[in-house]
């Protein structure tokens, strides 16, 4: 049986890039980002700065193991979902693309515009949102992801915390499962994502959404999240998710503070530590309106491609956004600058 034990010390690389490498420098996470440094981070030990050299090696290899793929994609290079909400009251898009045929054919655009795959939702989960009935969000999903998969030739994930509604959509289509609750409101789908052989996505969320802005206290922001993503990491592999096919996402927005999600995009770098994919979804919430003073959600394109560079800097294998054109030109140009003269070679 797997198991989760807190650790004494974490550690947090201190992420560098560019073609001049230092010697010595580790590979973070076998992509082309590296470090020679980490910051050891403790509940009741100050903080303190070690040379890669004194990182502990099993957590040393967990930092710089290359990712295995996902639903069929390399994880050495930065990849994005495109998010495709199906819902009447998305805080972002909400009933933009309701209607199976709206919805195919924004998400065959997000394909055509550089989308490595795609994320379908049905219920909102914005804080506040409350529960939508499992049949209302079939209802949603299934037809959306039906017309969609024969259209694409990029993976669909399914945004869902329920286990029918993850039967449908992969009955019609999904290969992967994203599940904001991180796998705690819906004991049956781990099960099914087990037994179906699907990569899934285990996002950190404070409560459910109905409640989740008010559940902002932590203990200590960074060590809480990153201990519930390895008990949950756990709690899947005993139910036969092996690690390969899990993505960890730190969950913006959801129980967290303006001031936590920055220091969570600051400190990202700290859950590579669990030795699998990072997935960031900063797409038009609410920190980047307030810092950005955006107030329309569709304003907020500049503001979430600043924050999607920023956790592509600290070694984030998956983006989750909205403006998939936008973000993938500027994941081009961060990309050459960050390789210089070496970029293409």
């Amino acid at each position: 049986m797997s198991s989760f034990k807190p650790y004494r010390r974490y550690y947090r690389p201190l992420v560098q890039q560019g073609p001049v490498r230092q010697p010595g420098a580790a590979l973070l996470a076998g992509g082309p980002l590296w470090f020679t440094h980490a910051e050891v981070l403790s509940r009741d030990e100050p903080a303190r700065i070690v040379p890669v050299e004194a990182v502990h090696s099993r957590m040393l290899t967990c930092l710089t193991a290359p990712r295995a793929p996902i639903a069929g994609l390399m994880m050495d290079q930065v990849r994005i979902m495109g998010i495709l909400n199906v819902t009447p009251d998305s805080f972002s898009d909400g009933g933009d693309h309701h209607g199976a045929a709206h919805a195919a054919a924004h998400g065959m655009t997000m394909a055509a515009n550089g989308a490595d795959m795609i994320d379908i939702g049905g219920e909102s989960t914005r804080p506040g949102a409350l529960e939508v009935p499992v049949e209302a969000e079939i209802a949603r999903v299934e037809p959306a992801v039906t017309a969609l998969a024969s259209r694409i030739n990029v993976p669909i994930s399914i945004d869902t915390r329920k286990s029918t509604v993850a039967q449908a959509a992969v009955g019609a289509g999904a290969s992967m499962v994203n599940d904001v609750s991180g796998f705690t409101f819906d004991p049956e789908l781990a099960k099914f994502c087990a037994s179906h052989h699907l990569p899934v996505c285990i996002m950190h969320t404070s409560d459910i959404p109905e409640v989740m802005a008010s559940k902002t206290d932590y203990d200590n922001l960074l060590l809480d999240i990153y201990d519930f993503l390895g008990v949950q990491i756990a709690r899947v592999q005993d139910l036969g998710i092996p690690r390969a096919r899990i993505v960890i996402d730190p969950g913006l927005g959801f129980g967290k503070t303006g001031a936590q999600n920055l220091r969570l995009i600051n400190n990202l770098s700290l859950f590579h530590g669990h030795g699998v994919p990072i997935l960031i979804g900063a797409s038009r919430k609410g920190f980047i309106r307030d810092i950005g003073k955006a107030q329309d959600p569709k304003s907020r394109m500049p503001g979430s491609i600043a924050v999607a560079l920023a956790a592509a800097g600290q070694g984030a294998q998956i983006l989750r956004v909205h403006d998939v054109a936008e973000t993938k030109q500027a994941l081009r140009l961060w990309a050459a600058v960050r390789d210089g003269e070496s970029h293409g070679a």
